[in-house]
C-alpha cells in the first residue's frame, strides 16, 4: 500500500454541522460550495482544460467521523435506521476508510477556487482528489439500485413571516439564496428515521452564521420558526 493521502483542496460550504447536510449530492442544488485548491495545486496549470467540463467528482475525507475498520454492517437512514446492510452496499460515513465521493456541478472557476453547486460536504472538508465527470462512462446503461431506486419523498416546508423575512435579509447580506438552500435541505427531513413524531419539539442547525429553528406540525410538514444570527 502506498503512503498517506495528500490533501489537494478544502471545501467551504454553508453546512457548519453534520446534521441536516443533504444525504446525497445534487439534492440541494441551490447550495454553493467553494473548493479552494491548496499549494502546490493552487496554480492555473492544475485546472487547464477544466473549463470544458460541467461536472466533477470530489473525493474527500469524512474528517469529523473517522474510519471504522471493524464495521461490516451499517444502518442507513434510507432503510429507516433500524435495518442493517453490508457496509459496501451503502454510502454510510462509517467505513473502513473515511473516504467519500460526490459529483457536483461547476458554476465557475475563479483563480484557484472552483465554485460548485449541489455538494453535500461539511464546511472544512479535506478534498483529496478532483476528477472530471465523463457522461458516457459515468452513467452506465441499465444501472439500478434496489435499496435507493429514487430520491426520497420530501416534506412540505412552511415559514413563519418573521423567519422568511430573516431569510431574505440574510440572503442579501451573504449573497446567497438562503431561503432555497434551507428549503431544499430541510425538505429531506434530517430527523433520525427512528425518532417518533413530536409536534412540539424544536430542532436547530447552523447554516452559514445562522441558527435555523424549526418543528414538524405533522409527519410530512416542516415549519421554520426563526433564523438567529450567531453571536460573534
Amino acid at each position: 500500500m502506498s503512503g498517506p493521502l495528500i490533501q489537494v483542496a478544502i471545501a467551504h460550504s454553508p453546512f457548519r454541522e453534520k446534521f441536516a447536510i443533504p444525504r446525497q449530492p445534487g439534492l440541494a442544488n441551490a447550495a454553493r460550495t467553494r473548493i479552494e485548491l491548496l499549494p502546490p495545486y493552487n496554480r492555473p496549470e492544475a485546472l487547464e482544460g477544466l473549463e470544458q467540463v460541467s461536472h466533477i467528482w470530489l473525493l474527500f475525507l469524512f474528517h469529523e467521523v473517522g474510519s471504522c475498520p471493524d464495521t461490516l454492517r451499517v444502518r442507513p437512514p434510507r432503510l429507516g435506521g433500524n435495518e442493517r446492510i453490508g457496509v459496501f452496499a451503502s454510502r454510510s460515513t462509517h467505513r473502513p476508510n473515511g473516504i467519500g465521493q460526490s459529483v457536483v456541478k461547476i458554476e465557475r472557476i475563479d483563480g484557484s477556487n472552483i465554485w460548485v453547486s449541489g455538494a453535500d460536504l461539511l464546511d472544512g472538508t479535506p478534498v483529496v482528489d478532483i476528477k472530471p465527470f465523463v457522461p458516457y462512462s459515468d452513467i452506465p446503461t441499465g444501472a439500478m439500485n434496489g435499496i435507493a431506486p429514487s430520491a426520497p419523498a420530501r416534506c412540505q416546508v412552511h415559514w413563519t413571516e418573521s423567519a422568511l423575512l430573516s431569510a431574505r435579509q440574510a440572503g442579501q447580506r451573504l449573497g446567497e439564496d438562503v431561503q432555497t438552500v434551507i428549503e431544499q435541505c430541510l425538505a429531506q427531513d434530517p430527523r433520525p428515521a427512528y425518532q417518533a413524531h413530536n409536534p412540539s419539539r424544536e430542532y436547530g442547525v447552523t447554516f452559514w452564521d445562522l441558527n435555523i429553528v424549526w418543528r414538524y406540525p405533522t409527519e410530512t410538514q416542516i415549519e421554520i420558526l426563526a433564523l438567529i444570527p450567531q453571536a460573534e
